[in-house]
């Protein structure tokens, strides 16, 4: 008879196998949200790049004046009708174009970052005596894993920003296209920029960890809280149907909704800079935008501080609901697997 194996072998392999479903959920979860909001994309990306700036520009102003709240209603309205323009001139399909090159981004982004932020909270739990439940511990682990997720995933971003760009270029000015596929941007990038051309943006990625830290942060506060609730109930002995834990749970997905709205809106800058400076370079072969301080100035200096939330309003359309479904698919993994 085979002896068995002591307690705390078991215990070490289930805290293995919890520690990998976290990088699996988190990859499931951003698949499922990407594809749910796809459509909004595109549009947001074109809104943030400095191509499709001066329409906007024109429509939206009143003797010299920016209008923001004009400039946002014109994006709602720019973004439903250009998901209907394609629509009906391409066909439901086109709605999903470029899902491929997003999936190669987004599914290791997601696993990267849920699987070195849940690690993170027990690493400097462990080593550290900082508290898994304390805002401290939330904020170092997000922000280790927001710093390894925008290092390693940052050359797959620059290639699809530049060849959804490419591709809009090629066909507002009718020219014939620059990048081929993501092989050939990906080589055309090494030959004319070099091996940092991959990592241009890089700065600005990871301002964006405050962001997800932030996010990170309110979403566990808000989900300590529900939690909170559902052991008030059980303490006074009602009994925890599976209404309740439904709502429970939709209540915590909501939490991550409400998250990214409030880190989106105090961080989004950073979301335009990154494009600008992942932008191909000019005809002569220099870029416009040569690094981040510079970008930010020339962008307050010719767009005002408008410019710095272009595409804010398609970007909210987007991640809002795709945070809500990202985290409610990771959150129902872990508890179903975990």
């Amino acid at each position: 008879m085979a002896a068995m194996k002591p307690v705390a072998d078991q215990k070490s392999v289930e805290k293995t196998n919890r520690t990998w479903l976290h990088f699996v959920a988190g990859g499931i979860g951003g698949m499922a949200g990407a594809v749910v909001t796809a459509p909004f994309d595109v549009v947001k990306t074109r809104l943030q790049s400095d191509m499709y700036i001066d329409r906007h520009r024109a429509a939206t102003t009143y003797r010299g004046l920016a209008r923001p709240f004009v400039q946002a209603g014109s994006h709602v309205v720019d973004t439903c009708r250009i998901i209907a323009e394609v629509y009906t001139i391409e066909g439901p399909k086109a709605l999903f174009k470029g899902l491929g090159p997003n999936l190669v981004g987004v599914i290791p982004a997601r696993a990267i970052n849920f699987y070195c932020y849940s690690n993170g909270k027990a690493v400097f739990e462990k080593r550290f005596g900082i508290s898994s439940d304390s805002s401290y511990n939330h904020l170092l682990s997000a922000a280790t894993a927001g710093v390894a997720t925008s290092t390693a995933t940052n050359p797959i971003w620059l290639i699809k920003t530049r060849l959804q760009l490419d591709k809009e270029h090629a066909e507002s000015a009718h020219a014939k296209r620059q990048y081929k596929n993501s092989l050939d941007c990906t080589l055309q990038v090494m030959r004319n920029e070099g091996i940092k051309g991959l990592y241009r943006g890089l700065t600005a990625s990871y301002l964006g960890v405050v962001e997800s830290t932030l996010q990170w942060i309110l979403y566990e506060r808000m989900k300590t809280f529900v939690s909170q609730k559902e052991q008030s109930r059980q303490a006074r002995g009602l009994e925890i149907t599976t209404t309740d834990k439904f709502l429970g749970w939709a209540a915590k997905s909501g939490a991550a909704g409400l998250a990214k709205v409030v880190a989106s809106i105090l961080t989004y800058p950073h979301e335009v800079l990154r494009t600008r400076l992942r932008q191909k370079p000019l005809i002569q072969g220099q870029p416009k935008y040569t690094g981040l301080i510079q970008c930010f100035k020339l962008v307050w200096l010719e767009e005002g501080f408008v410019g710095l939330y272009g595409g804010l309003t398609p970007h909210l359309m987007r991640t809002v609901p795709n945070s809500i479904i990202m985290f409610g698919t990771w959150d129902l993994i872990m508890k179903t697997f975990g």
